[in-house]
């Protein structure tokens, strides 16, 4: 069986991409299992900038495909902040609580509450370099609602749902998310590039 390491020392975000490739015939090892302590500076401007430099360090390293990914949080009436900084708004080793208050004081008056989720998922190995994104869209809520998902999910609201992705289960959740949507395009150019 092939193996696939996971570029990410996030276990919320390692739970879901191990949700997401379940259906993919590999072997999935988080980098931390082979390189313990694992990081790297994500110096990129761009998510898939910064998912290519996860990546490429982990094959790099590991002699296995590697699998990374970024996700942004762009809203409108911030000109698109916090964006690629999304993981680090309220600054270096934050919470995700610390994040969500940063952003709700910052948008207390604001009327325009639209917003994008955003990935970009990558693959690297020896042979091949594949990158994939995706996005859903809907409006940062008030005040936090709901308990599960991790990150801004509490109060992000998708236009596809009536509630927001902290109350969803991981099913209701990844048939819209914008990991899902990324990883699953990845998954179909893996099935027709890399998995024979």
């Amino acid at each position: 069986m092939k193996r696939i390491v996971l570029a990410s020392g996030n276990p919320d975000k390692l739970k879901e991409l191990r949700y997401l490739l379940k259906d993919l015939q590999v072997e999935i090892i988080p980098v931390c299992d082979l390189i313990p302590n694992w990081e790297v500076e994500e110096t990129g401007v761009t998510l898939e900038e910064n998912a290519y430099i996860k990546a490429r360090d982990v094959a790099e390293r590991t002699h296995l495909p590697a699998i990374a990914d970024d996700t942004g949080l762009f809203i409108d009436v911030l000109g698109g902040a916090p964006g690629i900084y999304a993981a680090r708004f309220a600054g270096f080793d934050c919470s995700y609580e610390n994040n969500v208050d940063k952003l709700l004081r910052t948008m207390l008056c604001e009327e325009n509450r639209r917003a994008a989720f955003r990935t970009s998922a990558v693959l690297v190995s020896q042979e091949i370099e594949l990158s994939a994104t995706g996005e859903v869209t809907g409006v940062i809520i008030e005040e936090p609602d709901g308990e599960d998902g991790f990150g801004y999910d509490p109060v992000f609201l998708p236009d596809e749902l009536d509630k927001t992705f902290a109350r969803c289960s991981p099913e209701e959740k990844h048939r819209i998310s914008h990991r899902a949507r990324a990883m699953q395009k990845l998954m179909d150019k893996l099935v027709s590039s890399f998995i024979p």
